[in-house]
């Protein structure tokens, strides 16, 4: 009897521990990933280092931007200049920013048109193995119509083509319709208005826990992006000038601040695990943004880990 009943004890710890470990699977990271942001692709020695160190197995790599030029027409802009080969091991997922505006105008051929420049580009820069072209765009309900569209556009001639079509989605956009894409990418960063120079504006908790509670219903299948950057902000008499890139990017004047904005790993962690606990898929596929010269130099092999390691 003493036996029956120890069986029986061990079998419910047993049953009872079986959620947690599915838990901790569910939320253990599948993917890491990584957005590469510049103007030339060129890796040194520190950026194929951490590639290799952190088993990063997937790039999305911005090709270029659509922008408005000066006579109103929509254009590429910021083309990728390719200066380096691809990492052995690593998939490419060729990425397009669209600026808002152009939404406004006549698109009703771009998701073509995008879809044939990032394919030429692909074969002419012996890009091998494309799976998914991914589209950034902050889109706002003005323009959700043309952009929706855009998509539906891309994504049937993708389909028809094998790949797959994903887009960013923004914190403010997570209580609005999903756009038409196989998967989406919450970008956790550039969570603030810059111009409010007390908060953090790339990510402060305070300003993404109310577009967070979302997430959970939220219908497409979600990988998140983290930040690993840092901003320079020139402030004159209190107010925002601008955005520093580089050291002689803005005009200095006696009197100027410069006020660096970074985010620390605790507050990745901490927004990371929130995320975890509304749905935790969303974190099967963690991404860095991004890994420029700059930001690889900066931040500590251990705290890639950190974040890479739920």
């Amino acid at each position: 009897m003493i036996r029956k009943v120890i069986s029986l004890f061990c079998l419910i710890v047993v049953f009872l521990a079986m959620p947690s470990c599915q838990k901790q699977q569910t939320t253990s990271v599948e993917t890491r990933s990584a957005y590469y942001w510049s103007t030339t692709w060129e890796l040194d020695s520190a950026q194929r280092a951490f590639l290799a160190d952190n088993q990063v197995s997937r790039i999305y790599l911005r090709y270029f931007d659509v922008v408005i030029d000066q006579q109103g027409r929509v254009m590429p802009n910021a083309t990728l200049r390719f200066a380096d080969d691809m990492p052995q091991g690593v998939e490419i997922i060729p990425t397009v920013f669209i600026v808002n505006e152009c939404l406004t105008q006549g698109v009703d051929s771009l998701g073509l048109l995008i879809l044939n420049r990032v394919l030429q580009m692909s074969e002419t820069h012996d890009v091998a193995g494309v799976k998914e072209i991914q589209i950034d765009c902050d889109w706002s309900k003005r323009t959700r119509d043309a952009y929706f569209a855009l998509l539906r556009q891309l994504r049937d001639a993708a389909h028809a083509k094998g790949l797959r079509l994903s887009a960013t989605i923004r914190l403010h956009q997570l209580s609005q319709e999903a756009p038409p894409v196989d998967h989406g990418v919450l970008m956790m960063y550039n969570t603030g208005d810059v111009r409010r120079l007390e908060r953090n504006p790339i990510l402060d908790m305070d300003d993404a826990a109310p577009y967070m509670r979302h997430i959970k219903n939220y219908s497409l299948t979600l990988s998140t992006a983290y930040p690993i950057f840092a901003w320079q902000l020139l402030v004159r008499a209190n107010k925002l000038v601008g955005i520093m890139h580089g050291d002689d990017d803005l005009p200095v004047l006696p009197g100027d601040t410069i006020l660096t904005h970074e985010v620390s790993l605790d507050t990745v962690i901490t927004v990371r695990d929130a995320i975890s606990r509304l749905r935790a898929d969303a974190n099967r596929e963690v991404i860095l943004f991004d890994i420029s010269k700059n930001n690889i130099q900066r931040i500590k092999q251990q705290h890639y880990e950190k974040i890479y390691h739920p």
